[in-house]
């Protein structure tokens, strides 16, 4: 072989090895749309994002983001151009945003109770007071899910009027496949004694808890996309951002985490009505308010057979369940979530805003 040749190929080698160990080992600059801090209490913090429309342009009714407690919430503001909260913003929506913060030690006996009936009537009380309305919106997506879904129950009265809930755990009835509900499994995991030895859940195991449910795509296969798509600059951008938020892992209050695993995994208490918080039953019938549900069909994490229970249970007369093809993250953050999932969010919303 020329020299030449082998010099060209060897400097183009290195060159994408220096790209893709850039990529793997820094962060990207996430998380961007101007927002402002409008409240806090202990570690959660509630932001609202900067208006771009004029007020007569923009929609009455605010729109509240809850996420998961374990993860961090910028997945709903990934990168600018591919934001769910920009693109909302965009519409004239007032969106908010609930962050949970990370929980240290003492915060380990903090409970799904806490989260949702004294955080976030709160935040909310908050919200409404900057808003100037009384009724208002509100997005919960995963654990986020199961959060506005006890909230909704239990507060019906305080001017919900939208409930939304994407890859909602709910019901775990069904415990067929490999889910985390197999792995939570008391026969295999003895959740006091993880918490005793932690305090709070660690993130790190509850990342690689998700991941070995495709251990293949998550260890192997993503690394392989990096590397087959070098060479496309939007590829690389969008991967270093989601590998941004992927590995920045939060611990889950321990408190809550067992609540989680006994009283919902296990004992779908939740779904049954069972459910006690500080002594009210959530009782799902009570839920009043109009209901958007989105599945995500390839989902491993919430597969959709624990998100379509609610519909039956709700006393919502407004309710629609909305299927889209893709994963528990894909479909809100992956390429098509511009032209599929948002734009199907913002047009049940815009009818329901005014």
């Amino acid at each position: 072989m020329d020299q030449a040749v082998v010099m060209d190929s060897a400097a183009g080698l290195a060159k994408r090895l220096q790209v893709f160990t850039r990529v793997v080992t820094t962060k990207a600059a996430i998380a961007q749309t101007p927002k402002e801090l409008v409240w806090a209490l202990n570690k959660a913090k509630l932001y609202r994002y900067t208006p771009v429309l004029p007020t007569e342009k923009r929609y009455r009714i605010p729109l509240l983001l809850i996420f998961a407690i374990m993860n961090r919430p910028s997945i709903l503001d990934l990168r600018p151009g591919h934001s769910f909260v920009e693109f909302m913003v965009g519409q004239g929506y007032d969106v908010y945003l609930l962050d949970w913060g990370v929980p240290g030690l003492e915060d380990k006996n903090l409970k799904l109770d806490d989260y949702a009936i004294e955080y976030l009537p709160r935040a909310i009380r908050k919200m409404k007071a900057i808003a100037g309305v009384e009724e208002f919106s509100m997005l919960g997506w995963c654990i986020g899910a199961i959060l506005t879904t006890i909230y909704a129950a239990l507060r019906s009265e305080e001017g919900l009027r939208n409930l939304l809930l994407l890859t909602a755990p709910l019901d775990f009835s069904n415990r067929a496949g490999l889910t985390f509900a197999r792995w939570t499994d008391e026969k295999y995991f003895d959740v006091d004694k993880v918490i005793e030895a932690f305090g709070n859940m660690p993130g790190e195991m509850i990342d690689y808890g998700a991941k070995a449910l495709k251990p293949v795509e998550n260890y192997i296969g993503n690394y392989c996309k990096l590397w087959d798509n070098l060479d496309d600059p939007r590829v690389v951008e969008s991967w270093h951002a989601m590998n941004t938020w992927v590995t920045d892992n939060v611990p889950m209050a321990g408190g809550a985490y067992r609540q989680l695993i006994v009283e919902l995994y296990r004992k779908n208490r939740l779904m049954k009505n069972e459910l006690m918080v500080r002594g009210e039953r959530v009782d799902l019938g009570k839920i009043r308010a109009n209901l958007l549900t989105v599945i995500a069909e390839g989902d491993h994490i919430t597969p959709p057979c624990q998100s379509e229970s609610i519909m039956a249970k709700v006393g919502s007369e407004d309710k629609e369940l909305y299927r889209i093809p893709g994963g528990h993250i894909g479909i809100m953050a992956g390429s098509a979530a511009p032209r599929t999932t948002w734009p199907h969010i913002e047009g049940w919303l815009s009818a329901r805003s005014r």
